[in-house]
């Protein structure tokens, strides 16, 4: 009982820490905008632009099961763009709908999940830490194939496979 306890509190330090009024959470009809990127420019990356997104799990449990909320968030205060037009915009929107997509992904998992009280605590943090670990490494091959946006044939591709991916997934959305 007290790791999952733990483990929920570390969860919920750990993600999405930024105020309120700094996030956004995910819409499939009002998209980021070129004013949502607010932060200071890292003169130390070379990229055109930089998305800070976050999958945010609440839990609790008790004997009879357990209840969880999941939320993606775009984080305003820790993402800019130094190139700023709708091509690099396109690309950073594509990044916060993958995190979507885990998100959706993640609820799949814990609606899978059978609840046993003895194993929960280990369980949880397992689910969780497969699908972020898929979901980082899926950001940077989507960076990779696209070259930052740079090859825009394999832009095109991904926009459109991501797309195809949330439509699979949405019985998994609004959780």
């Amino acid at each position: 009982m007290k790791i999952a306890h733990l483990f929920i509190l570390l969860l919920s330090l750990s993600y999405a820490k930024a105020q309120s009024g700094n996030l956004i959470r995910w819409n499939a009809v009002k998209k980021i905008t070129v004013e949502d990127f607010k932060a200071p420019i890292d003169p130390s990356y070379t990229n055109a632009a930089l998305t800070n997104t976050s999958i945010k799990m609440d839990m609790g449990y008790n004997s009879s099961g357990f209840t969880y909320k999941i939320n993606c968030f775009f984080d305003k205060s820790k993402s800019w763009m130094r190139v700023k037009n709708d091509y690099v915009l396109a690309h950073e929107q594509v990044h916060f709908d993958i995190s979507e997509l885990y998100a959706r992904k993640l609820n799949k998992a814990m609606k899978e999940y059978k609840f046993n009280q003895k194993t929960v605590g280990k369980d949880l943090p397992d689910i969780y830490q497969r699908i972020m670990t898929e979901h980082e490494q899926v950001q940077k091959q989507y960076d990779s194939e696209t070259d930052h946006s740079l090859i825009k044939d394999a832009q095109q591709r991904w926009s459109h496979r991501i797309s195809e991916d949330l439509k699979e997934y949405q019985a998994y959305a609004g959780y």
